[in-house]
């Protein structure tokens, strides 16, 4: 009776053997995140630049050119980077440093939901108040518009802009930066390979 546990610990003990597959998942799901947001801001750069500046709608950080650059660079640079398993440990720094900055300077003020659901947990007054705002705003796209066809790829949404993304991205950094791009699918499993190889030899 007591082999049974035994047998089924060493079954699953053996898919340790795959474990490369959950930061190959986290990478893959983290390439387009970043590669889109640097790509937007880069191919907007004078807008990110005033974005980043401007106190009244923006950021209001000093040095918005080197910011911007900076974050722009970043995420693109980052992308690649979690693409090919290239100096993940390193760049997962930066990105982190740029979740983190995200979270507090443009998001925490928002609360925790991305998409206001007032029936979810954490509402804020500002996701609970949007409830009556959809709620016009289907009334009178359904009264002036074709609701049907405005809504067939997918339902009316108030963005909240809370945390919630960008706290996700930023665990999966953390993970990604103690696991590292893991085995066979990573540029830096087969550099450390090949470099572990020749200090042994």
């Amino acid at each position: 009776m007591l082999n049974l546990p035994r047998q089924l610990q060493h079954m699953l003990d053996k898919t340790r053997h795959l474990d490369f597959i959950a930061p190959l998942l986290l990478r893959v799901y983290l390439v387009p995140v970043f590669w889109m947001a640097g790509m937007q801001k880069w191919q907007h750069f004078d807008s990110t630049v005033d974005w980043f500046a401007n106190p009244d709608y923006g950021l209001g950080l000093p040095f918005p050119m080197v910011l911007a650059f900076l974050a722009t660079w970043t995420e693109i640079i980052g992308a690649i980077a979690l693409a090919l398993g290239l100096a993940l440990r390193w760049i997962s720094v930066p990105l982190i440093v740029t979740m983190v900055v995200a979270i507090f300077s443009v998001h925490l003020e928002f609360g925790w939901q991305a998409i206001a659901d007032p029936g979810a947990p954490f509402a804020t007054e500002r996701v609970m108040d949007a409830a009556d705002k959809l709620a016009y705003i289907k009334d009178v796209v359904r009264e002036h518009a074709d609701y049907d066809y405005l809504t067939s790829s997918g339902s009316l949404v108030i963005l909240n802009n809370g945390i919630e993304f960008a706290f996700t991205y930023l665990i999966m950094l953390v993970s990604l930066f103690f696991t590292g791009a893991g085995r066979y699918l990573s540029v830096d499993y087969w550099i450390r390979k090949r470099w572990l190889s020749e200090t042994q030899a």
